[in-house]
C-alpha cells in the first residue's frame, strides 16, 4: 500500500508539469465571463450609485501577444440618487395606484457597453508567454437608464406602456474604455483566468424628446465615468499549437 501511494505522487508531479508548453507561440481565440462591480463618477454619480455588471468578451489574441476583441457588459443596480417620478406624488410622498391604494414603485439602475479593443499582453514568465500583464484600449457604446419596476398589487396607469418612456431617462453616447489587471492562461490549462480594473468615459446626452416630470426637453451634454474591478473565467481554444518539451 505504501509503495502505490509513494508511487501515485511521484507520476501526478510528472504528469502535471511534464505537460507540453502548448501557450507560447501560437495565436489563441479566448472566450471570456465576467463579473463585477462599478462605482459612478462624473455627471453619473449624480444619478446612481454603485452597482454590479455582468459581461462576457470574445478576444484574438495573436502569437505577438497583441489582441483584438468585442466586448459587452450589462449594467445594474439598486441605488438611484434622481427620482423622476416625484411630481406624480402626493400627500406624504405617497403614489396611488388605480385601486386607491398605496403603489411600491422601485427604482433601479439599468445600461449596458458594448465595443470593441485593442490590447497588448506582457508575459512575467518565460516559460508561459501567454500569462502576464494585461492592457486593453476599446471604444463604444456606453447607455444607462432609470428602471421604474411596477407595483403588481396597486398599478398605476399613468407608469405604464411608453409612459414610462417620459421618467426613465434613457441616455446613451460614444465611450472610451480602459482595462488593466492580470491574465493567466495556464499551461496544463486547468486554470484560466483574469482580474483588474476597468475605466470608462461616456460622453452622453438623454435621448427622450421630453421628460414628463419638468415637461421640458434635456439637452445636456453630460461626463459619465464608471470605475470597476472585476475578475472574470476564460475558455481558450488554441491555433496552429505546436508545443515546446519541459525537461527536468
Amino acid at each position: 500500500m505504501k509503495n502505490a501511494l509513494l508511487s501515485l505522487l511521484l507520476v501526478i508531479p510528472m504528469f502535471v508539469f511534464g505537460q507540453q508548453v502548448r501557450n507560447n507561440d501560437v495565436n489563441v481565440v479566448n472566450l471570456g465571463f465576467e463579473y463585477g462591480f462599478h462605482t459612478p463618477g462624473g455627471d453619473l454619480k449624480d444619478r446612481f450609485g454603485w452597482g454590479s455588471m455582468l459581461g462576457g468578451e470574445l478576444e484574438y489574441l495573436l502569437k505577438s501577444n497583441w489582441s483584438i476583441s468585442i466586448d459587452a457588459s450589462y449594467i445594474f443596480g439598486r441605488r438611484v440618487f434622481e427620482d423622476p417620478i416625484n411630481p406624480l406624488k402626493g400627500v406624504d410622498s405617497l403614489l396611488i395606484g388605480n385601486n386607491f391604494s398605496q403603489a411600491t414603485i422601485f427604482l433601479r439602475q439599468r445600461g449596458f457597453y458594448t465595443g470593441v479593443s485593442v490590447g497588448k499582453l506582457f508575459p512575467v514568465s518565460k516559460r508561459n508567454k501567454k500569462s502576464g500583464i494585461k492592457v486593453d484600449l476599446g471604444v463604444g457604446l456606453f447607455q444607462h437608464k432609470i428602471r421604474i419596476q411596477d407595483d403588481p398589487e396597486s398599478f398605476v396607469p399613468i407608469l405604464s406602456g411608453d409612459y414610462k418612456k417620459g421618467y426613465d431617462r434613457l441616455t446613451n453616447g460614444l465611450a472610451l474604455r480602459q482595462f488593466v489587471g492580470y491574465q493567466h492562461l495556464a499551461n496544463n490549462r486547468l486554470l484560466n483566468v483574469y482580474a483588474g480594473f476597468e475605466f470608462t468615459q461616456a460622453f452622453t446626452q438623454n435621448r427622450r424628446t421630453t421628460n414628463f416630470d419638468t415637461m421640458a426637453p434635456d439637452n445636456t451634454k453630460r461626463l459619465d465615468l464608471l470605475s470597476s474591478f472585476k475578475v472574470g473565467w476564460i475558455l481558450p481554444f488554441y491555433i496552429g499549437e505546436k508545443g515546446e518539451e519541459i525537461f527536468y
